[in-house]
């Protein structure tokens, strides 16, 4: 067996292996990293366009957990939907053999080469994105730097009686050889890093690994990938754990069908190469690419299969908060204010709802009713709250002056729709309960009168939310070009109630305070209104 020295050899050889595959995919990452969301989300309902995507960004990651774990922050972002990243996550898984293609060839002696370019580079040259290339040079010498290694420390393995029945052991186990090595690839979050060990054994001198033990390791390795996933998905948004679920069934649907077949599948790869390195390589390409082209077409109804598995929770209205303020796009602003403008948009919509009820609430039964849609200012506190840290943060990062100014417009919408959420709960509500209280009535002139106002306002509310929405200058103009006739329409409702009021109606007498009161109510909310729509123009 292995002496102590050869055991630190092969302990050090894996840690050199992990560091290697974080190193490499971190420079990459950096290279590439600030567009790879850009590109993501372009991705349109062409399904082979998605899984060729899905490829290349995972070949620059070296990671299809990592490009799956980036789709779960856009998924549950809302910037792509489950069958959009249907097509990119069999991409990812396609992409991520070009790793362990690049570990079968045999280039373990050039390995301190690449290792002293790399670290040549990253200390020698200030600027980031040139130190970032030395880091990828760098991660893939320690790769192959940790095969060399590890494939010299297990040569006394091969004239080991008790090593080789262990083997023989494992070949005739194979489902527990699949389980220990998914549970070692979901550990070090690499199949990549998995699949170089069975490598290192095959470029011993003893040629320790088969075809037949590889292809469970090979296995376990594709299951164990989706387990990073499956954890970045906790406690994210249902449409994310549905990506993840996704990603994971895929492996585990995939083995199910290869794994009754293995034997005539070892035969196959066997043809495509001499050196059981690369078969291993082959093995694992040839296993990706024909899962990614037998459930592509599957894609609708598996969407319907881990639609029924994970089914959408329907938010209670207490528990209504903002959901895409993804912290992991603040690196890219231009993504980052996008979902602020989601958010934006949601506190809008409340606003809406608020403004819309209030009609009602003028002829509630009781205070009671009135209350409960008074709590939704609640709601809309923590939207404003949540938001504004949000763009605080983002603010932190480097924007240029087009960003800045668009911060700008979206805090100043915000306080906007903050201030017509008081004014609705603190003046109009209060107004309703004060007329329920006493069991008034408006006349029927005057609450005509106010539902015309009132619908008037509603209109400009949605009208700007819809210029918000699409950034029509244009239609934002027409709202403020529409204030001094709705000041005017104001005017003439004021003056028909004092009217109402000299000539003695019982009902005007009565609701007299609470009638102007709303009156000036929505024109103070048509003004926030406006303000928004100045914001837009502007």
């Amino acid at each position: 067996m292995l002496s102590n020295i050869e055991l630190f050899y092969l302990f050090g050889g894996i840690c050199f292996l992990l560091y290697g595959v974080k190193q490499a995919g971190d420079g990459l990452q950096y290279i590439a990293g600030a567009k790879l969301r850009h590109i993501l989300i372009s991705i349109t309902d062409h399904k082979l366009r998605a899984i060729a995507v899905g490829a290349i960004v995972t070949a620059l990651l070296q990671s299809s957990t990592a490009t799956t774990v980036v789709l779960i922050s856009l998924v549950s972002s809302g910037l792509l939907n489950l069958p959009q990243s249907i097509g990119i996550i069999l991409g990812a898984d396609i992409g991520s053999t070009v790793t362990v293609q690049l570990l079968a060839f045999n280039v373990a002696d050039y390995a301190i080469l690449f290792i002293g370019i790399g670290i040549s580079i990253m200390l020698g040259v200030k600027r980031k994105s040139i130190q970032a290339v030395g880091r990828t040079i760098f991660g893939f010498g320690l790769i192959f730097y940790a095969i060399k290694i590890m494939s010299a420390a297990i040569i006394p393995l091969g004239s080991s009686d008790i090593f080789k029945n262990i083997l023989i052991a494992l070949s005739e186990s194979p489902l527990l050889l699949l389980i220990l090595s998914a549970g070692f690839t979901a550990l070090v979050h690499s199949s990549a890093a998995t699949i170089a060990i069975a490598i290192a054994l095959a470029f011993s001198q003893q040629h320790l690994m088969t075809m037949s033990l590889a292809l469970p390791i090979i296995y376990g390795a594709n299951i164990g990938t989706s387990a990073t996933a499956l954890l970045a998905s906790v406690g994210n948004t249902v449409e994310a754990k549905r990506v993840a679920l996704a990603h994971a069934l895929f492996k585990l649907f995939g083995v199910a069908i290869f794994y009754p077949i293995s034997s005539p599948f070892i035969l196959l790869v066997q043809a495509t190469a001499s050196d059981t390195a690369r078969q291993i390589a082959n093995a694992h390409t040839l296993f990706n690419v024909a899962i990614a082209f037998v459930f592509l077409p599957l894609s609708v109804p598996l969407s319907k299969l881990v639609t029924i598995i994970i089914p959408e929770y329907k938010e209670k209205e207490t528990e209504v908060k903002p959901k895409y303020l993804d912290e992991k796009m603040l690196d890219t602003p231009s993504l980052a204010f996008g979902l602020a403008t989601r958010e934006t948009l949601r506190m809008a919509e409340i606003v809406s709802e608020m403004f819309i009820a209030t009609r009602a609430a003028f002829h509630a039964k009781n205070e009671e009713e009135i209350e409960i849609l008074q709590r939704k200012d609640d709601i809309l506190d923590i939207f404003d709250r949540e938001i504004k840290r949000y763009l605080t943060k983002l603010s932190q990062h480097h924007l240029n002056q087009e960003q800045s100014h668009r911060s700008v417009i979206l805090l100043t919408i915000i306080n906007n729709l903050e201030d017509i959420g008081d004014i609705i709960d603190k003046n109009l509500l209060e107004l309703a309960k004060k007329k329920v209280r006493k069991q008034l009535e408006f006349s029927q002139q005057g609450w005509n009168e106010i539902q015309e106002l009132h619908q008037r306002v509603l209109n400009n509310l949605e009208q700007v939310i819809a210029a918000f929405t699409t950034n029509d200058k244009m239609l934002a103009k027409q709202i403020v070009e529409n204030k001094p006739d709705f000041a005017e329409l104001e005017r003439q409702f004021r003056q028909s109630h004092i009217a109402r009021l000299q000539a003695g109606l019982p009902e005007s007498l009565e609701t007299s305070e609470i009638h102007l009161d709303v009156l000036t109510n929505l024109k103070r909310i048509n003004s926030h209104v406006v303000a928004i729509a100045l914001a837009i123009v502007e």
